[in-house]
């Protein structure tokens, strides 16, 4: 390697830990002190080198949006990485995902032929369920992916997000259904910029997830859903732009790219 390009990576790398550092700070300061929140580096369109210098420096869960992306950085990176998958699924490359080792989550599950996919394609021997997050479109928006949120007006017995929990918890033992997931609409992010304000979407995800967690419970008890330990139904909101609001509104999972890594190139 030429001096000129181990300059670069080392002033790459120090870029890259003084945003990871500044990022953990920010993670810290609005996290509940019981139970801190778990930072997810995406990574996506972002060289394995980059990834590499977050994990040298005791980062360990990293976000990919493409099924091939991930598989090529993860034959490439530590086995001790935790991926997580939060990127539209299909049921077809549920048997790729599947092959990945420490594929830790898939925060994007919205139907029960994914999730049968998934729990048929996982090997046998693997060390432990796959976490599964089930995506709620919150913001209603064309755009994005994801089930219909609940309300307490709505029927949530009848719900698909109740009916996908139901299925993943009963009949996919290969997998531990642990929470929902939101996008969420970028200008509520933006508007919600006092103390005392309320973004939408994030309170349309904690309402959801107590309606789905009262359901769940009086069908199936306590243990088999939730997080490992806990029980609780944990909630993936929030970004770069608002990861901070994210967590002082209750976000047990934040995922941040460009405050992180920088501005990305667009995918051709």
């Amino acid at each position: 390697m030429s001096s000129a390009i181990s300059e670069q990576l080392g002033a790459r790398n120090a870029e890259i830990l003084e945003s990871l550092t500044e990022i953990r700070s920010r993670v810290a300061s609005s996290s509940g002190t019981s139970n801190p929140a778990t930072l997810v580096a995406v990574s996506k369109f972002k060289p394995a080198s980059d990834v590499q210098a977050c994990f040298n420096h005791g980062q360990l869960d990293f976000g990919e949006n493409y099924v091939q992306e991930l598989e090529d950085k993860a034959k490439a990176l530590p086995a001790e990485i935790r991926w997580h998958f939060i990127g539209t699924l299909q049921s077809n490359k549920a048997k790729v995902l599947a092959a990945i080792p420490n594929l830790y989550s898939i925060q994007t599950l919205t139907s029960t032929k994914a999730a049968t996919a998934l729990n048929k394609s996982l090997p046998a021997d693997r060390s432990a369920p796959l976490n599964i997050l089930i995506q709620i479109n919150t913001s209603g928006e064309e755009s994005k992916s994801g089930l219909a949120p609940l309300s307490a007006s709505s029927l949530a017995a009848q719900a698909e997000a109740t009916k996908l929990a139901r299925h993943i918890i009963a009949e996919c033992p290969r997998l531990r259904f642990q929470g929902l997931m939101t996008i969420g609409a970028l200008e509520r992010s933006l508007s919600a910029g006092g103390e005392n304000d309320e973004n939408a979407d994030f309170e349309c995800l904690k309402g959801t997830r107590d309606i789905l967690a009262e359901a769940l419970a009086a069908e199936f008890g306590i243990g088999r859903w939730g997080e490992e330990g806990t029980g609780r139904l944990l909630l993936s909101m929030g970004m770069s732009n608002d990861f901070e609001a994210a967590l002082k509104a209750g976000s047990d999972i934040v995922r941040v790219g460009t405050g992180i890594f920088g501005a990305r190139a667009k995918k051709e």
